[in-house]
């Protein structure tokens, strides 16, 4: 058989953003696929592909035998003469592929072959794409909703999933609206790469210090650690090795406006700025900002537990609503730590 199909690669090529080389060799897979309904014997099936003509071959090389026993290696003198009129005992003969037996059949097997194998290549170049880019913000629209409420944005022209668990709590979306969020996981699922992004996790707080804030993508400022109460209230710990940055200061901006600008975009989620420290009092003691502490000591080393001392009107905003500051306090730090009255 002899079928130029160039076009038709090059098409596919174009709308799949998938190589010429991939289709070519899943062209190749289909039809040897499809050559078995033909060569019945176990042949071995060459493939020719010209890519310069575009023109494409599917033969099998036999040897003309009066008496052939080895039906994948020989062929009958009587049937090597209606291909060829001059072959004779012991030649060679190439025995094509008759474009006619590709009947329905085997041309659905062809094309399901080239259908996987597109989606295959497809599949790896999402994944390829999106794997190294995890911790990187994107910007996508809202396609649909599914059953369970999660949410399917357009990345690249990817689909992207959109956990509703991963959203701020105070957020509501229609379709059509613009999302930003940050790449948090690339799974390799059965159906293809899941590429799931986040508003909720703290990789998205730590991305966005540093888009908004210069010392921190140059690498004078380093964000030590990050902890969240999605929508509500973070706490991020800083650190500095130049003695001429302040890096609480540099964080915070004049009159606040870089810290603002992230709070906004985090729907007025409040942002404590903290100066690590190695020293766990010291850390302690500044992780419960915005409230002023007097004193903190350690209860429990091996448990892990510190009591911190303020005064009376500091207590309520040590604990925090619903005991959220001093709880994202105690995470930051990695200790328990109480709050009581001075």
């Amino acid at each position: 058989m002899k079928v130029n199909v160039w076009n038709t690669i090059v098409q596919l090529s174009k709308e799949r953003g998938v190589s010429t080389d991939v289709i070519i060799q899943a062209i190749e897979e289909s039809l040897r696929v499809a050559s078995a309904k033909y060569f019945s014997h176990d042949e071995k099936v060459n493939i020719s592909f010209q890519t310069e003509k575009g023109k494409l071959r599917v033969y099998a090389v036999k040897k003309v035998s009066q008496n052939p026993k080895d039906l994948a290696n020989e062929i009958s003198y009587e049937e090597a003469k209606k291909l060829n009129s001059s072959v004779k005992v012991g030649d060679e003969i190439q025995i094509d592929l008759p474009s006619e037996t590709l009947g329905r059949i085997a041309a659905q097997a062809a094309k399901q072959v080239i259908f996987q194998k597109v989606r295959n290549a497809e599949q790896e170049k999402v994944y390829e794409e999106f794997a190294p880019r995890i911790g990187e913000i994107v910007t996508g629209v809202l396609r649909r909703f599914e059953t369970n409420r999660n949410m399917i944005i357009e990345v690249d022209k990817i689909d992207v999933l959109f956990p509703y668990r991963e959203k701020l709590e105070n957020e509501e979306y229609k379709r059509g609206d613009r999302i930003k969020a940050v790449v948090v996981n690339v799974l390799k699922e059965i159906k293809g790469p899941q590429v799931i992004v986040s508003r909720a996790d703290a990789k998205f707080l730590a991305k966005l210090l540093e888009i908004e804030i210069p010392e921190i993508a140059d690498g004078n400022i380093e964000i030590k650690d990050v902890v969240r109460q999605p929508g509500e209230r973070a706490k991020v710990a800083v650190l500095t090795k130049e003695k001429d940055i302040d890096p609480v200061g540099a964080c915070i901006g004049v009159k606040g406006n870089r810290i603002l600008t992230i709070s906004k975009e985090l729907n007025g989620e409040k942002i404590d700025i903290i100066e690590w420290s190695s020293n766990p009092l010291t850390y302690a003691k500044s992780s419960l900002s915005p409230a002023k502490v007097e004193k903190v000591f350690i209860l429990d080393k091996t448990e892990k537990r510190m009591q911190a001392l303020v005064a009376p009107d500091q207590l309520s905003l040590a604990i925090g609503k619903k005991g959220m500051n001093v709880r994202l306090a105690s995470r930051l730090v990695g200790w328990k730590i109480e709050i009581k009255s001075s």
